[in-house]
């Protein structure tokens, strides 16, 4: 703090201008977390399940011969597959806002901070 209550504007100026510079790059990495395909699989392989890096689901694809075991066989593997993809959707958009931050903690919703 400068004198009179004031804060140091050189510290004020550089939090403006990283606050500045995140803002410029947040709409790159949106796109960019748009454009990818992140897959999950079940634990067997049979299911798969796509998001993008902003959690948006994809598609679906499940194996023929998973649709013949049944109506129960075949949830079990798509959440399973779902929740792999979810993870790794999660997981690769924390690490992506981490570098675009520089490691500041914002403690943003929805991102586990």
């Amino acid at each position: 703090m400068a004198g009179f209550g004031l804060p140091n504007f050189g510290q004020l100026t550089e939090a403006f201008k990283k606050a500045q510079e995140i803002q410029q790059n947040a709409q790159a990495l949106q796109d960019e977390l748009d454009g990818m395909e992140i897959e999950g699989k079940s634990s067997d392989g049979r299911a798969s399940v796509w998001l993008s890096g902003n959690q948006q689901p994809l598609r679906v694809r499940l194996d023929p011969a998973l649709l013949q075991e049944g109506q129960q066989a075949s949830e079990t593997a798509t959440l399973e597959a779902l929740q792999a993809a979810y993870e790794q959707s999660t997981a690769t958009m924390k690490g992506r806002m981490e570098e675009l931050t520089g490691g500041l903690n914002l403690n943003l919703p929805g991102m586990g901070g």
